[in-house]
């Protein structure tokens, strides 16, 4: 934890010294989320969705950091005493990217992401089972995130991420639970500059 608040404070330190205007953006797509394995709980991949908002802020022509604000349904499937289980884990996320920007328009991307959960949902068909609660989970969560993005000249852009889970998130055993996510979805720049001057 240590090391990526050293890491954030770098990237921040240096976006403030060099860095011109945010230009800004909005995000939408799709999770496919999973737990670390549990022993007894086989899990599943979750369908799920995020969407935010998103600020792109130049260091050099090749380098930027992009901060987000993230909505994301997080969270598995599991099936216990025969009954399969879908469980909720929505998170307000918040990544921080340092991408490397090639002149055709793709973009590598690599940063820390702090998530707060705010909603807690475990399903059998349809209906809440209550076996697990927001009282079985921390309520923080550190990961680490990889990704490659691809911005045209309109301004539209589509981008596929891993966020890889740092840190265990069970609140209520001895047995380590990490969030594991896979994103892809659609961003659109709202700047006309921005989107001439993108590649």
């Amino acid at each position: 934890m240590k090391k990526i608040s050293l890491v954030v404070l770098i990237l921040a330190t240096g976006a403030t010294v060099f860095a011109q205007s945010p230009k800004f953006g909005l995000k939408a797509g799709l999770n496919i989320s999973k737990l670390s394995n549990v022993p007894g709980l086989n899990w599943n991949n979750r369908l799920g969705l995020n969407a935010g908002a998103l600020a792109h802020i130049h260091i050099t022509p090749q380098l930027a950091l992009q901060p987000e604000v993230v909505y994301s349904g997080q969270g598995a499937k599991y099936t216990i005493n025969g009954e399969e289980h879908t469980l909720g884990l929505d998170y307000i996320n918040i990544p921080l990217q340092l991408q490397y920007m090639f002149d055709n328009g793709f973009r590598l991307q690599t940063g820390p992401q702090l998530g707060f959960l705010v909603n807690t949902k475990d399903k059998v068909n349809g209906t809440d089972s209550q076996y697990f609660t927001s009282e079985d989970f921390k309520s923080t969560d550190v990961a680490w995130t990889f990704g490659l993005g691809y911005l045209t000249y309109s301004g539209l852009g589509i981008d596929g991420r891993y966020n890889l889970g740092l840190s265990n998130i069970n609140k209520a055993g001895g047995n380590t639970l990490k969030n594991n996510v896979f994103q892809v979805g659609l961003f659109y720049m709202l700047d006309n500059s921005h989107k001439a001057q993108s590649r």
